[in-house]
């Protein structure tokens, strides 16, 4: 492997990576084409729907892709989809080579755009930048694989571990910049969840806002309540900002239902109680890739148990709170024994604002002996 190939790689993984919560239900991905060691084009798929990254890169290389270089974040697509196969593209462009650092888990190509440009004489190389692709693909690679979102569980809590005083107080347990990612967090998911008892206490609007403004892409808000209790009044129901989907038990009234969808709610009725299990079904028929769980304990500890988290992103504030009675970020079940605690592996940790430590990793579970995030 070629020190330069890691460099071009590597400017095609920054292409991806400032997409990110863009291209939902696609991939981000990112093009770098290189011609007698010069970059004569570059690309990043900006939207689903348009064109990806290397028609892009390709567009602006011109006549100069032929016997050029290409450097891809993902393999090229070989099927029609909403746009043509990208394979086709850059072998109609007359590219020599071609270097990918992912192949593609989607059924639709897996392999299929790497054995395509083979056969037709393209010098293919895979691999370079692998570990760095597919963690910018989590989400990708996940939903292709399960069909049901990847789940993020974000939690703030002090460093005693409360998420709120004892009187139910929780504004605010980080300061501007911890929330600012938080918001940011928010664009990149197609899907935030809380439970109807979050909005009972704090009337939360889960949109994506810069400056105190609603801006940009904004996330399907969910609710689990099992017995419709969110009140009319409740802001996801009346800013008109993002849609709100409501998960309810069958046994939940039906007038009820009635009202809320009079007042533009989509409401989803669940056999017995709303478990985690039927909502992430249900979302990942609704092509949701990607949920941020910013619920309360109740909610964040049955994620747990029912393991489904593929990431944990914890923002930890220098503040104590103290009172038996203030709640921490995890109920449910739990674990017996501390030999069985979740261990997170890949850990990352930033700080903002010089008191607030932000804490992201992959969770292991004990049976399975690795985290649930892709790699090598």
């Amino acid at each position: 492997m070629a020190e330069s190939d890691l460099s071009y790689m590597s400017l095609a993984l920054d292409l991806a990576r400032a997409t990110k919560g863009q291209t939902s239900p696609n991939p981000v991905v990112g093009a770098v084409i290189v011609r007698d060691g010069m970059v004569v084009g570059m690309g990043a798929h900006v939207k689903a729907g348009e064109p990806h990254a290397e028609v892009h890169a390709l567009r602006m290389a011109g006549e100069l892709a032929k016997g050029a270089t290409l450097y891809v974040t993902l393999e090229p697509c070989s099927h029609y989809g909403r746009t043509p196969p990208c394979a086709k593209a850059v072998l109609e462009a007359g590219i020599a080579r071609v270097v990918v650092a992912a192949a593609d888990p989607n059924p639709l190509v897996a392999g299929k755009g790497i054995s395509l440009l083979r056969q037709a004489g393209v010098d293919v190389v895979v691999g370079v930048g692998a570990v760095q692709a597919k963690k910018l693909n989590e989400v990708f690679f996940h939903y292709i694989q399960k069909q049901t979102p990847f789940v993020t569980v974000k939690t703030a809590s002090t460093l005693d571990g409360k998420i709120a005083t004892r009187t139910g107080d929780s504004r605010w347990i980080t300061g501007e910049e911890a929330r600012k990612r938080v918001h940011q967090l928010r664009r990149e998911h197609d899907a935030i969840l809380v439970g109807v008892q979050t909005v009972l206490a704090d009337d939360p609007a889960l949109t994506a806002r810069e400056q105190g403004q609603v801006t940009g892409r904004q996330p399907l808000r969910v609710i689990l309540d099992n017995h419709l209790r969110i009140p009319d009044t409740a802001c996801v129901l009346r800013d008109g900002h993002a849609p709100t989907l409501l998960f309810a038990s069958d046994q939940a009234p039906v007038e009820r239902q009635r009202q809320l969808e009079s007042l533009g709610a989509e409401v989803v009725r669940l056999a017995g109680r709303v478990s985690v299990e039927q909502v992430l079904a249900e979302l990942g028929k609704r092509g949701i890739s990607s949920l941020l769980v910013e619920g309360g304990a109740t909610v964040n500890g049955s994620f747990l148990d029912a393991r489904a988290v593929q990431k944990v992103v914890h923002f930890l504030s220098c503040k104590l709170v103290g009172g038996a009675a203030a709640p921490a970020s995890y109920g449910g079940l739990g674990q017996s024994f501390m030999q069985d605690a979740i261990s997170l592996a890949d850990v990352e940790m930033e700080l903002f604002g010089g008191h607030d430590l932000c804490i992201a990793g992959y969770p292991v579970w004990k049976e399975e002996g690795s985290a649930t995030c892709l790699r090598d």
